[in-house]
Parts: structure tokens; sequence; C-alpha cells
């Protein structure tokens, strides 16, 4: 397990320093389009904790109009996209609804929201637009109910962090019903690392598990 979290972490350190030196070596501007979706996902929370706690988001305005140098935002240096979004740990408090902002990033490959207040709102289906994703962490962020079917047509996901997603006393908020795990199993064929912890699952371990040669972290229940 630990040599797993040790690989997990050295491979974000590989994507987030190779889309630092790339956008150092051929600055450009950031896309309008993204700038504007990136500013209206942060104007639509609430920040709880003074700017020096949570530099992330606050920062922002402070650090010009190119995007792409922003705390916890990556771009790609060819086409200025947006690619990398990691908002972990941020003091994000609100919910997350069909029409954010967000899902207007669909360059995104990797994206990390951990560690924030979602106030137990549900994971909107429209993640499912973000068909690019390579890694996917919501964990720990008061999400609550099933998870969206949509998260399986995430093909190209080789992380995807769902844990301890907990009310006040601790109880599992989220749900795996509907995909089962077995058509989760089924669909993301490319998974090096699972973890759904304090998730509710009603089915039993599927046989299809066995098949995915790439898993090497798997955590539930």
């Amino acid at each position: 397990m630990a040599s797993s979290s040790t690989h997990f972490f050295l491979l974000s350190l590989v994507f987030l320093m190779t889309s630092f030196f790339q956008l150092s070596s051929h600055q450009q501007l950031c896309r309008k389009d993204e700038y504007l979706a990136l500013m209206q996902f942060k104007d639509s929370f609430v920040i709880e904790r003074q700017a020096s706690t949570c530099p992330k988001v606050n920062l922002w305005k402070s650090q010009g109009v190119d995007c792409c140098s922003w705390e916890g935002i990556w771009c790609d240096h060819n086409t200025s996209h947006v690619i990398g979004l990691d908002l972990s740990s941020s003091c994000l408090f609100g919910s997350i609804n069909s029409s954010s902002s967000l899902f207007c990033l669909g360059h995104l490959q990797y994206l990390n929201l951990a560690l924030n207040d979602f106030n137990f709102s549900k994971i909107p289906s429209e993640v499912g637009n973000l068909s690019r994703l390579t890694y996917l962490n919501l964990s720990g962020s008061f999400f609550s109910g099933q998870m969206p079917h949509e998260i399986s047509k995430l093909s190209n996901l080789a992380k995807l962090d769902l844990s301890l997603n907990l009310d006040y006393s601790n109880q599992g908020l989220l749900e795996l019903k509907r995909p089962d795990l077995s058509s989760l199993a089924q669909s993301l064929t490319k998974l090096e690392w699972l973890d759904l912890s304090s998730i509710g699952i009603n089915s039993p371990i599927p046989k299809a598990l066995a098949n995915m040669s790439s898993l090497t972290y798997l955590h539930f229940g």
C-alpha cells in the first residue's frame, strides 16, 4: 500500500512539474473563456477562512489575468488549455450544480477538489463530460447521495478517489448502486488506484476486479 501511495505521489509530481516547465518555456496567456470559467467557479463558493490559510483561489486576482500562472492551475504549453486544477484544501463552501462553469473546462486531465465542504450536495452527472480526466479526487468533501452513472464514462481514469465523504457523525454519505461496483470495474479498465472507502456498496466484490490488470491500489468498505 505504501509503495502504491508513493507511486501516485510521484506520478502527480511529474504531472505538475512537467506542466510547470512546459509553461515556463513557452509563455502564453490562458484562454479567455477558461479564465472566465475559473473565475465563475471560484465566485460560486464562499471561502470559509482567511486568505492566509487558503491562499490558492484568494490569490488568483493578484496573480494577473494569465490563469496558467495561478496557483493550482496547469495548462498545456501548446494550446494554453487548462489541463490541471488542484483546489484541494481550499476552504471552498457551497454546492457544485449541473450548470457549474467547471464543466466548461473540457480539456481537464487532472481534477482535485479534495478536503473542501460541498455542503452535502450530489456529485453532478455532468462530471462525465470531462472525458479527458485521468485523475479525479473528490475525497473528504461532504458529497452525498448516489455516485452518478456518468463517472463510469470516464474511461481514461487512472486514479479515482471518492473516499471519506462523511457526515458529522462519521457516517458515509455516498452510495454506489447504479452504477454498481461491477459496472464500474468493467468500464474503468485503466484504473491504477481506486478508493471507495466509506461508500455504501450493496453488491458483492465482482469478478471483473480481477481483470483490472493495471490496478495496484484498492480500498473500499
